[in-house]
């Protein structure tokens, strides 16, 4: 079986939600209060914020959960056979979670500290409501919805390609959390600057749910989920069918 697998396979699944819950409350809170203290004008702090995050979760939490962390992650896994839909269900339940109550307290700590970015229209929102506080009527991104889902599509490809390679994988040889979790921080972190200016690069519908529910800012929040899980799942289906589906024990 794949590395990912076996960690899944003798894992209590309420164990690892309360994992997932905690890895995204986390990343949800740094990354979305690096975005408030800095006024969303430093993308190398944010996206030094959301890869240093994921990384040190990975080494902390893979044995937990398998580190999915992430709604197309766990979807991904799921649809290439690494574990249920009924856990992979619980996951998205508490990976979501974990980004409303981060949301929430960002929200009834900071709002008060530091003046939050605003939309076009003056609508405060906080942390990721749109990616990373990304302003989509500036970019004239936002004027084309499908423009959206295949740039958070190709961003959420690299990172889930990654993933497939360092972590579900077996035959990479990494076999220390640590190290796993390096690749994909770096990946988060390219995808960030690269495409963050666009959309604000959230690859991670949690992440985009959160703030929207706690600041009620529904705007283009379907694109920060159909085009991560395309193109996620596209990564997970395209790596088994370039390199063969990693062997079983």
């Amino acid at each position: 079986m794949t590395t990912h697998q076996s960690i899944l396979k003798g894992m209590s699944a309420p164990r690892g939600a309360v994992a997932e819950f905690i890895a995204v409350f986390m990343l949800m809170f740094i990354t979305g209060g690096v975005v408030i203290v800095t006024g969303g004008e430093n993308l190398v702090a944010i996206a030094l914020a959301a890869g240093a995050t994921i990384a040190i979760m990975i080494g902390t939490l893979l044995h937990v959960s398998g580190a999915q962390f992430n709604p197309a992650v766990s979807i991904t896994v799921a649809l290439i056979g690494g574990q249920s839909w009924k856990r992979c269900g619980l996951f998205i339940i508490a990976q979501c979670a974990g980004a409303t109550a981060a949301a929430f307290l960002l929200k009834w700590i900071m709002c008060g500290v530091w003046p939050l970015p605003q939309t076009a229209g003056g609508i405060e929102h906080v942390g990721l409501t749109v990616g990373l506080f990304s302003d989509l009527s500036d970019t004239g991104v936002a004027d084309s919805a499908l423009r959206v889902v295949l740039l958070e599509g190709v961003a959420a490809f690299f990172l889930m390609f990654t993933i497939m390679g360092v972590i579900v994988d077996r035959r990479s040889g990494l076999d220390n959390p640590i190290l796993m979790g390096l690749p994909v921080g770096l990946v988060i972190m390219a995808d960030v600057l690269c495409v963050g200016p666009f959309t604000g690069a959230s690859m991670n519908p949690a992440r985009s749910l959160g703030p929207a529910i706690a600041m009620d800012f529904w705007h283009l929040q379907w694109v920060y989920w159909v085009g991560p899980i395309l193109g996620a799942s596209c990564a997970g289906i395209a790596y088994n069918a370039a390199f063969g589906r990693p062997p079983s024990d």
